[in-house]
């Protein structure tokens, strides 16, 4: 089994479709992500890019800053799953296999957690993927389709074929992000296996970090949709792991990492003024006097009128 890199922290950024870009991730890493990842790619879709163009930060973009980093790949075409991760493999410390996504989109091409059925293709696939690449394999999963009754089976081959961590949402696939986790299930995969689990499913605080620590005994935890909205989160989990208690962020500090933001995603032509605009509206959230600026920034028409915006308010908060 490949070794895992060195994770700085316990927090790990949850790779989202359309949400992590890598300016977020990259923020998310310098405010103490340990880990990030970069939203799933069809692997497919990598080999054929692969073809066109050379250089593969063209269709997975990417920065050496985010190290260590992980490449999420999603499809079950055993051939095509091995050449894409030979593509992929020298250019990210882990490559992480999505077994996890509920959408029907992809299922629908018997993949990411419609795999959670197929026990001989997951083998087989597993068995691929570890013999492809001298790196650390990881792979994240749900509790079952309609019940929570494949995550123990789906683990245990995991191990049994070199999987280096397993990342654990304890939802079923017709749950999709509705109702509550059931944390208890991350306590019995900790307890099944013996690789390092990663819990993952309703942390919106620092405080229900360290609660899902102690109650499953998981090594780490994945925090997706609550740290997309305030990375900040990263460094206040880490705090109150390590001390009990974390700080606040100021306002003046909230902004002053959102132009950071602005300008790493300029170095990226495919993060979109809606994302952009959606990141505004995030690190404003909380701050004196936003709800004025928030109004303002639903009209907006370009990146310069979010800076001026900005600028505007931040004179404001001094």
């Amino acid at each position: 089994m490949a070794t895992l890199p060195k994770f700085k922290s316990k927090a790990f950024f949850a790779p989202m479709a359309g949400v992590s870009d890598p300016a977020l991730r990259l923020i998310c890493k310098e405010l103490g992500a340990g880990l990030v990842v970069t939203p799933f790619t069809n692997i497919h879709a990598i080999v054929a890019r692969k073809e066109i163009d050379k250089d593969i930060s063209k269709f997975i973009e990417f920065s050496p800053k985010e190290k260590p980093i992980a490449v999420q790949l999603f499809g079950s075409d055993v051939k095509e799953l091995q050449k894409a991760v030979k593509i992929v493999a020298k250019h990210f410390d882990i490559i992480d296999y999505n077994m996890g996504c509920p959408s029907s989109t992809v299922t629908e091409q018997m993949a990411c957690s419609a795999l959670l059925q197929e026990p001989e293709l997951v083998r087989k696939i597993f068995h691929a993927l570890v013999s492809s690449t001298k790196k650390p394999i990881t792979i994240k999963i749900r509790s079952g389709i309609d019940k929570p009754n494949k995550f123990k089976q789906i683990a245990t081959i995991a191990e049994e074929e070199g999987i280096a961590m397993i990342t654990f949402h304890p939802r079923t696939v017709k749950q999709g992000y509705a109702g509550k986790s059931d944390w208890s299930l991350i306590k019995e995969l900790k307890k099944l296996v013996s690789i390092p689990i990663v819990g993952n499913g309703d942390i919106r605080t620092p405080e229900d970090a360290q609660r899902m620590i102690n109650e499953t005994g998981c090594d780490y935890v994945m925090v997706g949709r609550a740290a997309a909205q305030n990375p900040f989160l990263f460094t206040q989990i880490n705090e109150y792991l390590e001390n009990g208690t974390y700080k606040e962020i100021s306002s003046q500090e909230r902004i002053t990492t959102f132009f950071k933001y602005l300008k790493y995603a300029e170095k990226y032509p495919t993060i979109k003024l809606s994302n952009i605009r959606m990141q505004a509206m995030n690190f404003s959230k909380g701050c004196k006097g936003s709800k004025k600026l928030r109004g303002k920034l639903l009209t907006v028409k370009s990146v310069d009128d979010i800076k001026a915006l900005f600028n505007e308010f931040y004179d404001s908060l001094e």
